[in-house]
């Protein structure tokens, strides 16, 4: 009878390590619960790479325009405000397909360099037809540029742009309000400078 008493906890140890392996041992839904716990993380990082992803093709879009609106600019002797016109028109043709919540800024200037290499501008018009510098003011040139008695014109884009930060426990999770720009120098194509009628 003692004896007996003294087996049943053993027994029920024995059980309780028997059941105790066989649930180590158990691997069914191991692969649920790590999906669980990776797939978070998986989507942050989707999401994160996707946001950043379409930033650098606005980046690169904002890049392209400035390059292309100098480089027609300069194809020209004269333009006018009705011409430069035009450069939102491309400007929009460039970043299709995204559509921006607000319409880049663009501004054209003039540029020319006198005997010394000294720039200041000659004219500038902007997305407004205005003007966003005044003639004669001082503009900043790559120092390569500084070439006395020549012309430059610069083509300045800028693009508003909001950027998820989607990183869950890394991150805090935001809108990040970009401003993307981007300038261009390209030199005249035909003749000593490029002159516009009515900016």
């Amino acid at each position: 009878m003692i004896e007996e008493q003294k087996s049943q906890p053993h027994q029920r140890h024995r059980g309780l390590l028997i059941r105790l392996k066989q649930l180590m041992a158990d691997r069914r839904g191991v692969g649920a619960v790590e999906f669980a716990l990776i797939a978070p993380l998986l989507l942050s990082l989707y999401i994160t790479s996707f946001e950043i992803t379409i930033g650098l093709s606005v980046s690169k879009r904002v890049t392209h325009s400035a390059s292309t609106i100098a480089d027609l600019v300069t194809r020209e002797t004269s333009v006018d405000k009705t011409m430069l016109t035009t450069m939102k028109a491309v400007t929009a043709s460039l970043f299709a397909p995204y559509t921006p919540d607000t319409p880049p800024s663009i501004k054209v200037t003039g540029v020319t360099l006198d005997a010394t290499g000294n720039p200041t501008v000659a004219w500038s018009w902007d997305q407004d037809n205005g003007r966003p510098y005044a003639i004669g003011s001082t503009v900043q040139v790559p120092a390569d540029m500084h070439i006395a008695n020549s012309f430059l014109v610069r083509a300045e884009v800028s693009v508003h742009h909001e950027l998820l930060m989607f990183m869950p426990g890394l991150l805090p999770n935001s809108v990040r309000d970009l401003t993307i720009s981007r300038e261009y120098f390209y030199r005249q194509r035909l003749g000593d400078s490029v002159n516009c009628t009515n900016c």
